[in-house]
C-alpha cells in the first residue's frame, strides 16, 4: 500500500484541518516564547539584508557590486509580499497533503479577537500567537530566494533575477514547505523531519542554485580574463552576519523559548570551529 502514498497528496486532510481550532485564549501565549521567536526571525532577515547582500558583493567584480547587492534587497521585498498575499496561506494552511487553502489569504482571518480575549495560534507553535510564526517562516523563504542569487551572481539581469524566484517561491518552496512543515503535509504524515530547513531551505535553494548555474553558464570571459573579487573584508563581514544570525535561524525554529532551542545553540557555535 505504501506505493499508492503519493495518492494522498490529492485527498482532503481531515485532521486538525479547521481553522477555528487555531483561536486560542490569549492566557494560552507565553512571553517568553513570544520575544524569542520575534528576535529568531529579526536575526534570520538580518542573514538576509545586510549578511548574504555583504558576503555576495565582496566577491564580485567591482562593477557589479551594487546590481549584487540590490538583488538580495529585491528578493527580500519580492518575497515578501509573495509571503504575506498568499505564500502563508499555501504552506501552512490545511486544504490537502500537496498544498494548502486560501484561508489565509492576504493574511485573512489571522486576527486578535481583543472581546473575547483570544487570538489565532498556529497548532504546531501553540505558545505564540500566528502572526509572530508568520513572519518567522516569512525569513525562512526570503533568505531561501536570497540564497539562489549567488549561484548565478554577475550573469542575470535584475528582471531575470525578480521573475525566477518569484515564481521558484510560489511554484517550488511553498509546496516544498507545505509537504515538510504543515499539518498534514504528505511527507510529515510519512514521518520526514526538517529541523531548521535542512531540506525546504538549503536541499531546494542548493538544487535551484546548480540548475540556473549549468542553464546560464559561466561568466563570459571566464578562465581568460582576470576576475579578482572586489573587497573580501565585506565578504568577511558578510559570513560574520550570517553566523550570529544563523543563532536565530537554528535556535529559533524550536519555536519556543526551551531545551531545544538551548540545545542547538552550542553545536553551531563549536563546529565551525572544529578541522575538516
Amino acid at each position: 500500500m505504501k506505493k499508492y502514498r503519493w495518492l494522498l497528496a490529492f485527498l482532503p486532510i481531515t485532521a486538525h484541518a479547521e481553522l477555528t481550532d487555531w483561536i486560542q485564549p490569549i492566557y494560552a501565549i507565553s512571553a517568553g516564547d513570544t520575544a524569542w521567536v520575534m528576535l529568531a526571525a529579526i536575526l534570520v532577515l538580518f542573514m538576509t539584508i545586510p549578511g548574504l547582500a555583504l558576503f555576495y558583493a565582496g566577491m564580485v567584480r567591482k562593477k557589479n557590486i551594487l546590481a549584487t547587492m540590490v538583488q538580495s534587497f529585491a528578493v527580500c521585498c519580492l518575497v515578501a509580499v509573495i509571503w504575506l498575499v498568499c505564500g502563508y496561506s499555501l504552506a501552512f494552511t490545511p486544504n490537502n497533503a500537496f498544498i494548502g487553502g486560501l484561508d489565509r489569504l492576504f493574511l485573512n482571518g489571522l486576527n486578535v479577537f481583543t472581546e473575547q480575549e483570544k487570538l489565532t495560534i498556529y497548532p504546531g507553535a501553540g505558545s505564540i500567537p500566528e502572526s509572530v510564526f508568520m513572519v518567522f517562516q516569512m525569513a525562512f523563504a526570503i533568505i531561501a530566494g536570497a540564497i539562489i542569487t549567488g549561484a548565478f551572481a554577475e550573469r542575470i539581469k535584475f528582471g531575470a533575477v525578480l521573475v525566477f524566484v518569484g515564481i521558484w517561491t510560489l511554484l517550488v518552496y511553498v509546496p516544498t514547505a507545505h509537504w515538510v512543515w504543515s499539518i498534514g503535509g504528505w511527507l510529515a504524515e510519512d514521518g520526514v523531519l526538517d529541523y531548521a530547513g535542512g531540506t525546504v531551505i538549503h536541499i531546494n535553494a542548493g538544487v535551484a542554485g546548480l540548475c540556473a548555474a549549468l542553464f546560464i553558464g559561466k561568466r563570459i570571459g571566464y578562465g581568460k580574463d582576470a576576475m579578482p573579487p572586489y573587497n573580501l573584508t565585506l565578504t568577511l563581514i558578510g559570513c560574520a552576519m550570517l553566523w550570529i544570525g544563523w543563532f536565530g535561524f537554528n535556535a529559533g525554529s524550536a519555536l519556543a523559548a526551551d531545551s531545544r532551542a538551548g540545545m542547538a545553540l552550542p553545536p553551531h557555535k563549536l563546529l565551525p570551529q572544529l578541522p575538516h
